[in-house]
């Protein structure tokens, strides 16, 4: 199968009782860039810490549009910027997106994390999303 672009539909498709979908989550959104929009997560791994989200329902990062997945760039970028010019404790980032059961996913809208890092947060970063499995965390 290959990729391909829908186009950038204005009104965005959506998935009844999904959290993610932007009818049910307008309220909470805090930046938009075309097909995407950034919220807060709900269960933040730190301060500052976001979910870039495409408008579309859409499973995961796979299934997104090639211009979902442009603006989605995007709009990380924008709000790397925002957030780092707030909080100049800030010295790193995480960009997570878990596809599938298996790899975490428990809202299946697509949507990538940005984690903001401070030095010290934890006692030793390396490895970084390797955390994931934490044997393998440490190399």
């Amino acid at each position: 199968m290959s990729s391909t672009d829908t186009g950038n539909s204005t009104q965005p498709e959506s998935s009844p009782g999904c959290s993610f979908c932007y009818e049910n989550i307008k309220s909470k959104i805090i930046a938009e860039y075309n097909s995407a929009y950034a919220i807060n997560d709900k269960f933040p791994v730190s301060k500052g810490h976001v979910l870039i989200i495409p408008k579309r329902h859409t499973e995961d990062f796979f299934s997104m549009a090639i211009h979902e997945r442009r603006d989605a760039e995007q709009l990380l970028l924008d709000m790397k910027k925002d957030i780092a010019e707030h909080d100049p404790c800030i010295t790193g980032f995480n960009i997570g997106i878990n596809c599938g059961e298996s790899a975490g996913q428990t809202i299946f809208h697509a949507h990538i994390h940005l984690i903001p890092r401070r030095d010290r947060d934890t006692p030793n970063p390396r490895g970084g999303v390797r955390g994931v499995i934490p044997d393998k965390m440490s190399y």
